[in-house]
C-alpha cells in the first residue's frame, strides 16, 4: 500500500507538471480552446489542493499577461484591420474614452469568467449550456461568492489592466471636464464598480481601481462646483434697473435641469438604490441664493451711501432754516431707506422665484423647492408691511393704530377716552383719515402694485395683502372710534366708510 500510494503521488506530480505545460499555451490565444482532457486532469488534481494551487496560478499567469497585451492592442491598435479602432481615438471624447475602456473590460471579464469556471469548477462540464447556467445563476445573486481559488485566478488576470486603465481615467479627471461631462463619468464609474464588484468580487484589484476612480471623479465633480460657487461670491452682479435675476441665476438653473436629466437617465443595478441627489442641490444652487442676497444687501447699503452723501451735500443751509430742514432731511432719508429696502426685497424675491419656478415638477428637488418657497414667502411678507407701514405713516396713522394696539393690550391700567389723547383728537385724526381715503379711493394716488416683481401671481398676491392689512387696519381704528367709551363726539363724521365698504372699494 505504501509503494501504491509513492506511485500515486508520482503520478499526481506528474499530472501537475503536464497541467501546468498545457497551461503555458493559454497565454498563447485571445481565445484558447480548452480540451476535454486538460479539464479533466484539472478536475483529478482538485484532490491534492497544493498541486492544484500551483496549476491555478499558473493560470492566472497566463491569462494575466494575456490580457494586459490585449488591453493595450485594444487601446493603441484596436482589432484586426483596424476594426474596431483604437480606443485611444476617442481620448478627446472623455465619456465616450472612459466609456470604451469599462465596456471592454466588462466584455473581457465575463469571457475570462467563462474560460476559469470551465478549467476549475468541477461542476462545470463540456455542454455549454451549463456554463451559461452557472454563470447566470452566480450574477444573479446579490452577494456573489465565488471559489476561492476561482476569486484568485480573476483577480490575478484582471490586476495587470489596472495600473494602464487607472492612469488613462485620472488623466481625463486632470483635463478638466465640463461640469456635466464630470458627473456623467462619476455615474458611469459608479454603475461599473457595482456591477464588476458583483461578478468579480469587492476586496480585489480591479474592484477597487473602480471605487477609487468613482471617488475621484465624485471628487473632481464638486471641486467643480465649488470653484463655481466661489467665483459667483467673489464677483456679484450688478442689479438691474428692472430687478430682474442676472443672468448667472438662468444660467445655474439651465445647468441645474440638465444634471437633473443626467440624475434621472443614469443606470444603476436593481440591486442599488441611486445616490442621493440633495448634496448636488446644495453644492449648485446654495451659492447662487447667497450671490443673489449678497447682490441684494449691496443694493440696500449702495441706497444708503447715496442717502448720506445728499445729506453731506445739505450741510451748508442757514441755521435759521435749521429746523426745517431737519424735519424734510428726516422725512427725505426715512423715504430713501425704504426705497432701497424695497428695491432689494423685490430683487431677492425675482431672483429666488426664478429658481423655484424651473424646479416645480422635478421631484427630486423637492426639498429645495418648499425650502426657496418658504424663503419667497417671508420676503413677500417682508415687502408687504413695508409697504403698509409707509402708506400709514404717509397717511399718519401708523403711530395712531400703534397707540391703540398699545392701550388695548394694557389689561392692568384703566386708558382714558381716545379723543382726549393729543395724537388722538379729533381734529388729528380727521385730516389722517381725509389722506387715507383719497389714497384707497385714487384721488391722493395709488396703491402700489408691485410692477417690478417679476411672476404675476406675486403681484397679485402682495397686492391682496397690502389691501387685507389696510382694510384690517382702518377696521381696528373704526371700532375705536364709534366705542362710546373714547368720547368722540361725531364718530361718524370721522369714519365717513364702514369696514365693509373699505373692503369693496380695495375689491378684496
Amino acid at each position: 500500500m505504501d509503494m501504491m500510494s509513492v506511485y500515486q503521488e508520482g503520478a499526481y506530480e506528474r499530472l501537475c507538471r503536464w497541467v501546468q505545460a498545457e497551461c503555458k499555451k493559454l497565454g498563447d490565444n485571445d481565445n484558447p480552446e480548452v480540451s476535454d482532457l486538460l479539464k479533466m486532469a484539472i478536475c483529478c488534481l482538485k484532490e491534492r489542493p497544493v498541486l492544484f494551487k500551483y496549476c491555478a496560478e499558473e493560470i492566472a499567469n497566463m491569462r494575466h499577461h494575456a490580457l494586459f497585451r490585449r488591453f493595450i492592442s485594444a487601446l493603441t491598435r484596436g482589432g484586426p484591420g483596424g476594426l474596431p479602432r483604437p480606443i485611444e481615438v476617442h481620448a478627446h471624447d472623455p465619456l465616450r474614452y472612459v466609456g470604451d475602456m469599462l465596456g471592454w473590460l466588462h466584455q473581457a471579464l465575463a469571457s475570462e469568467r467563462e474560460l476559469v469556471l470551465v478549467l476549475l469548477d468541477t461542476d462545470a462540464n463540456s455542454d455549454t449550456d451549463s456554463i451559461v447556467r452557472h454563470f447566470s445563476k452566480s450574477s444573479e445573486s446579490d452577494h456573489t461568492k465565488f471559489e476561492p481559488e476561482i476569486t484568485f485566478v480573476l483577480d490575478r488576470i484582471f490586476e495587470g489592466a489596472c495600473r494602464p486603465f487607472k492612469i488613462r481615467v485620472e488623466q481625463v479627471l486632470q483635463s478638466q471636464p465640463s461640469l456635466i461631462i464630470s458627473y456623467k463619468l462619476s455615474n458611469t464609474l459608479e454603475f461599473y464598480s457595482h456591477t464588476i464588484s458583483d461578478l468579480l468580487g469587492r476586496e480585489t484589484a480591479l474592484s477597487n481601481t473602480l471605487w477609487l476612480l468613482k471617488d475621484a471623479a465624485q471628487q473632481t465633480f464638486f471641486n467643480i462646483l465649488k470653484g463655481r460657487g466661489e467665483r459667483l461670491l467673489r464677483y456679484p452682479p450688478l442689479v438691474a434697473v428692472d430687478l430682474s435675476p442676472p443672468p448667472a441665476v438662468r444660467e445655474g438653473v439651465s445647468l441645474f435641469l440638465d444634471l437633473i436629466d443626467t440624475y434621472n437617465s443614469m443606470m444603476v443595478p436593481a440591486s442599488v438604490k441611486k445616490p442621493d441627489f440633495d448634496p448636488v442641490i446644495t453644492a449648485l444652487l446654495d451659492p447662487i441664493v447667497q450671490m443673489c442676497e449678497q447682490a441684494a444687501e449691496a443694493l440696500k447699503s449702495k441706497g444708503m451711501l447715496s442717502k448720506r452723501s445728499r445729506t453731506s451735500s445739505d450741510l451748508g443751509s442757514s441755521s435759521r432754516d435749521s429746523l426745517t430742514f431737519d424735519a424734510m432731511l428726516s422725512k427725505k432719508t426715512s423715504t430713501l431707506t425704504q426705497a432701497a429696502e424695497m428695491s432689494s426685497t423685490i430683487y431677492l424675491i425675482n431672483c429666488l422665484s426664478a429658481i423655484q419656478q424651473a424646479l416645480v415638477g422635478q421631484r427630486v428637488a423637492a426639498n429645495y423647492v418648499d425650502k426657496i418657497t418658504s424663503d419667497i414667502d417671508m420676503n413677500v411678507s417682508i415687502l408687504v408691511q413695508m409697504e403698509v407701514d409707509a402708506i400709514l405713516t404717509r397717511c399718519g396713522l401708523l403711530s395712531k393704530i400703534s397707540y391703540i394696539q398699545n392701550t388695548t393690550s394694557e389689561v392692568d391700567s384703566e386708558p382714558g377716552p381716545l379723543a382726549q389723547a393729543p395724537e388722538m383728537s379729533p381734529l388729528v385724526l380727521s385730516e389722517s383719515l381725509r389722506t387715507f381715503f383719497g389714497l384707497v379711493t385714487g384721488t391722493e394716488g395709488l396703491l402700489p402694485e408691485f410692477e417690478q416683481l417679476q411672476l404675476p401671481r406675486l403681484r397679485s398676491d402682495a397686492s391682496i395683502r397690502v389691501a387685507r392689512a389696510l382694510a384690517d387696519g382702518y377696521e381696528l381704528l373704526y371700532k375705536a372710534v364709534v366705542d362710546p367709551k373714547n368720547k368722540y363726539p361725531d364718530p361718524r363724521s370721522l369714519v365717513r366708510h364702514s369696514p365693509d365698504q373699505i373692503k369693496t372699494i380695495l375689491e378684496i
